[in-house]
């Protein structure tokens, strides 16, 4: 059962609902049914199945039959997900397309500037978290500071923060991490530092974690208590871009960076005393 259950939160995090990651692992280990067998199995109702195999339907994820009554059939799992990830650039690609035309008709108009306001957006997901921290990082010109737990780490690296953070690097921009080293995490560390990351430890941090770009503009962690690595784990920040926060910030950040130590005097202890035992 567990192993059902990690399954069906994996097909969650790839963008179904959860009527439709269980309908869909549902078909996948016990074949192809109609309406009626699936409303009794899942102990549910008819309509509910139907508009739920509809969804699936849309994303290319099961299969109506041609006999009568109609009989339902999953789409092998490694097709389903490649159709997904296709259709995924695809829209990508229009957008983009999109994205140029607005920049070339927003020189033809004068709009009035709105960043002399400080505002602020709340964020409640890894994915938006990602997606305004690696706009941020692409938007810089010169310094990211970040602070943050290890976890928060991991997800940053698996989910392209530090990919921009190494564009940042190539213009000439400064990377600065604190972060709580642990043995397990060196390998990622150096991969940190490999791009030319600045990196500190600080053991056991427990306040607040945040990120600073260019002294402007900056997230922090509301509720960051994240259990999984998946772009739809619940966190909340709250972004601004009030540049009186964001000094608050940098000063926060320079006297962590003053009772920390380099990573690679962290690495090279946890090397000499080796993997923890369990």
């Amino acid at each position: 059962m567990a192993d059902d259950s990690e399954f069906i939160t994996r097909l969650i995090g790839f963008g179904l609902s959860e009527k439709e990651a269980q309908l869909y692992f549902h078909l996948l280990k016990y074949g192809p049914k109609p309406i009626s067998l699936f409303a009794k199995s899942l102990k549910t109702y008819r309509e509910d199945v139907y508009r739920t195999l509809n969804g699936l339907i849309d994303k290319g994820m099961v299969n109506p039959s041609l006999e009568s009554p109609t009989v339902y059939a999953a789409v092998d799992l490694n097709i389903a997900l490649e159709t997904a990830l296709k259709k995924h650039e695809t829209e990508l690609r229009e957008m983009e397309r999109r994205k140029q035309e607005l920049q070339e008709l927003v020189q033809q108009q004068r709009f009035l500037p709105s960043d002399e306001v400080a505002t602020y957006k709340i964020y409640k997901n890894v994915r938006d978290i990602m997606a305004i921290s690696i706009n941020s990082v692409n938007s810089s010109e010169k310094e990211f500071l970040s602070v943050v737990d290890g976890m928060a780490t991991v997800v940053a690296t698996s989910f392209g923060i530090n990919d921009a953070a190494y564009q940042l690097i190539q213009r000439s921009g400064n990377v600065r991490i604190i972060t709580d080293i642990s043995y397990p995490m060196i390998e990622l560390v150096q991969e940190l530092l490999d791009i030319g990351e600045d990196v500190h430890h600080y053991g056991e941090y427990r306040g607040i974690m945040f990120t600073v770009w260019d002294r402007k503009t900056c997230i922090s962690a509301i509720n960051a208590d994240m259990k999984h690595i998946r772009l739809d784990e619940p966190a909340t920040a709250i972004w601004t871009n009030d540049p009186t926060y964001a000094q608050y910030l940098v000063a926060t950040f320079e006297r962590l960076w003053q009772q920390s130590i380099p990573a690679e005097q962290r690495i090279e202890e946890l090397l000499k005393e080796g993997p923890p035992q369990t």
